[in-house]
């Protein structure tokens, strides 16, 4: 009889072969010294070219608790997301990215803080936080020119909607499960606006992030998708739906929010 899974991590990975292995080995040591085999990693393999999956499915033989899970279909980073949820056992749910730039001592406070609210997520803008090194300043003022449209569109009062970290307890996941569906850019504001929306309970607290090398975001790329996605995200929540509509058959053909992580 297998054990009851009190908490599941999903780990989405596209093209990760050099810096998913050093994040399963720390995630493992450290969550198996306190949940011994009540929790497991689930790891998406997301439309991968190189070894991301096989590196993954030779670490779960030392680590049992490893799940591999490889679709060949890109997906988007909330795509892959979506498929680890579903098959997640746990009664806590939560994910990280596949660089390692959330220590899993880090993530762990997320868990801890989940006592009072249904989901918990990590904030590299709270006055208490650690980022090393800073972000370059291209970077900080994306992230806070993306933050004031979020609030702008949604009202969500978060200072960061976009950190990778975040936790939440399964029976509120399935709530909001069904009026999920958006990836890339637009699926963690999309997921926090649903839980808003169903009355569920949203902290975010002070994290420690680490800039990991090997980043292959395009930024000025990721600017202009940003933008675009919340927008249409907010249409698809408003009278005016059908714009939506003429945008997939239009810029949306040019522009491919689904087509990188």
């Amino acid at each position: 009889m297998n054990a009851p899974v009190r908490l599941s991590l999903v780990i989405p990975a596209h093209n990760e072969e050099l810096r998913l292995e050093p994040t399963l080995h720390t995630y493992c040591r450290y969550f198996r010294r306190l949940y011994g085999d009540e929790y497991e990693i689930i790891v998406v393999a997301n439309a991968c070219v190189d070894r991301t999956a096989a590196l993954a499915r030779e670490l779960a033989r030392s680590y049992p608790e490893i799940t591999v899970i490889e679709e060949k279909h890109r997906v988007g980073k909330g795509g892959a997301l979506l498929i680890g949820f579903d098959r997640a056992r746990g009664d806590i749910i939560g994910f990280v990215d596949a660089d390692g730039s959330t220590p899993p001592e880090a993530f762990h406070e997320l868990v801890r803080q989940l006592d009072g609210a249904d989901i918990v997520i990590a904030s590299r803008w709270r006055p208490d936080s650690v980022v090393e090194p800073p972000q370059p300043w291209k970077r900080r003022v994306a992230s806070r020119v993306f933050n004031r449209l979020v609030r702008l569109l949604f009202g969500l009062r978060l200072t960061d909607t976009q950190c990778g970290a975040k936790v939440f307890k399964r029976s509120a996941f399935l709530r909001v499960r069904p009026d999920l569906g958006l990836t890339r850019w637009a699926f963690d504001v999309d997921l926090l606006y649903q839980f808003r929306r169903h009355g569920f309970r949203i902290r975010e607290i002070a994290t420690v992030w680490r800039d990991v090398a090997g980043s292959k975001l395009n930024l000025h790329r990721a600017v202009i998708e940003m933008a675009l996605a919340i927008t249409r995200l907010r249409l698809l929540y408003s009278p005016f739906r059908f714009v939506v509509k003429l945008y997939d058959m239009t810029l949306g053909k040019i522009i491919n929010l689904e087509r990188f992580f």
